[in-house]
């Protein structure tokens, strides 16, 4: 099906989503801005888009699909998809894939996850088979053992690795621990979360000549969402032309963010995915603009996402830039925060992924640099209303991720919710 213009996408969902008829009431029938819409509630969105009765969806799916979201929010969701617009969203994100760095004849290793209504795999296979470019599929799955894969990357020359950051760093330290670097691997292939800098150290080790890339920028919710932009960062997109349109809009007021650098929430707006219309639709990430002119964007995290300790706000991504730069020698290969109560008080756990045991005094080094960057923090230590902040160094597999996608949780909340525990935290 061909992309529609947003003014004849707005018009269709009018007429046959029942969701959108109300949500667009006092919208003018002619549109000469995408702002001039409403940008979507999630909730409400989910709440019409039920299995039975549902009001969203402008007809019945008779061929096609349906996937489930990997339920980060803890509430997975069903998102049909019709045989033509599957079609049109894997050729472009293949295509993607190329403009990312797969060559002919590339032998690619597809590790993302498969079952349970999860797209994930089905979606990377089906983007390669659809790829303007001659490829090997090797469908080994992320249930395949770090062991195996390190294995079969030597049996068979493997070109490219594909899959979430978690996964290709579980394979890279298994080859790290095991002193055999997998010299044959050209390119790595990131998706399904982003895949942050302190992570990069042990896939240079285990994939010395590999260079590292996104594989492309989608949900099963929101669909197609961006393309990857060559360089070396691979948490740079931009919409895919003639297909998507992506905003950032600012996270209080929601008014278009227009400026370099600066953070907002990401707008996506699917211009031929019309069965379950996907109009203004904000995917849950932050990103910011790295060149607005051309429509680039860096993911910067999940929105809202980072810990409190009292009335302290803990970022995620401030938090673990402070840690890498106090961190020269790369001990890092990952980073959780772990929020705990108990005596009437919050703390912080930094859970941090190594594979060597990294020095006495790096702990240490690391606890202050944090202090420094949030000088409030040891106040409130000072002062008795929160407990010191505390690392502690795990094995990666040790790290808390989503048991369906195998994505890294960046906050994991253990504060009680229904009392005050009287135990300490373990």
């Amino acid at each position: 099906m061909p992309a529609k213009t947003l003014q004849e996408l707005v018009t269709f969902v009018r007429r046959n989503s029942p969701f959108y008829r109300e949500l667009y009431r006092d919208v003018p029938e002619q549109i000469a801005h995408i702002t001039q819409l409403p940008i979507v509630d999630q909730d409400a969105f989910w709440a019409a888009n039920t299995p039975r009765d549902n009001t969203l969806l402008t007809g019945p799916i008779t061929d096609g699909a349906i996937y489930k979201t990997g339920g980060t929010t803890g509430r997975p969701k069903l998102s049909p998809w019709t045989r033509t617009e599957h079609y049109d969203s894997v050729q472009a994100f293949g295509a993607g894939m190329v403009r990312a760095g797969v060559r002919p004849g590339h032998r690619v290793a597809n590790l993302f996850r498969a079952g349970e209504l999860y797209a994930g795999f089905l979606y990377i296979e089906h983007s390669l088979l659809n790829a303007p470019v001659e490829n090997v599929r090797l469908p080994v799955g992320g249930a395949a053992s770090d062991e195996y894969i390190a294995d079969l990357i030597g049996l068979l020359d493997i070109d490219v690795l594909v899959g979430e950051p978690m996964k290709l760093s579980a394979v890279a330290e298994f080859l790290v621990r095991r002193g055999q670097p997998a010299d044959s691997v050209e390119l790595l292939l990131s998706g399904g979360d982003i895949l942050f800098n302190d992570l990069r150290p042990i896939l240079a080790r285990a994939f010395p000549k590999a260079a590292v890339a996104s594989v492309g920028y989608a949900s099963v919710d929101g669909g197609l969402v961006a393309q990857p932009v060559p360089g070396d960062d691979p948490r740079v997109h931009e919409a895919f032309p003639h297909r998507t349109l992506v905003e950032l809009v600012d996270e209080v007021t929601n008014e278009p963010i227009v400026t370099d650098g600066v953070p907002g929430r990401v707008l996506v707006t699917n211009l031929f995915r019309t069965l379950m219309p996907i109009i203004r639709y904000p995917v849950g990430d932050r990103a910011e603009w790295v060149d607005v002119r051309q429509g680039r964007f860096r993911l910067i995290g999940r929105g809202g996402e980072g810990a409190r300790v009292g009335m302290i706000a803990m970022p995620t991504e401030d938090i673990r830039a402070v840690l890498i730069a106090a961190d020269p020698q790369r001990f890092i290969t990952g980073m959780q925060l772990v929020q705990r109560r108990w005596d009437n008080k919050d703390g912080l756990v930094i859970r941090l992924a190594r594979v060597e045991e990294p020095p006495a005094e790096l702990t240490g080094r690391l606890i202050d640099a944090v202090y420094a960057a949030r000088p409030l923090y040891p106040d409130e230590v000072v002062a008795g209303r929160a407990h010191p902040l505390e690392i502690e160094w795990v094995s990666r597999s040790e790290l808390v991720t989503n048991p369906l996608t195998g994505k890294l949780r960046q906050v994991v909340d253990e504060r009680p919710h229904d009392a005050e525990d009287p135990r300490p935290a373990p």
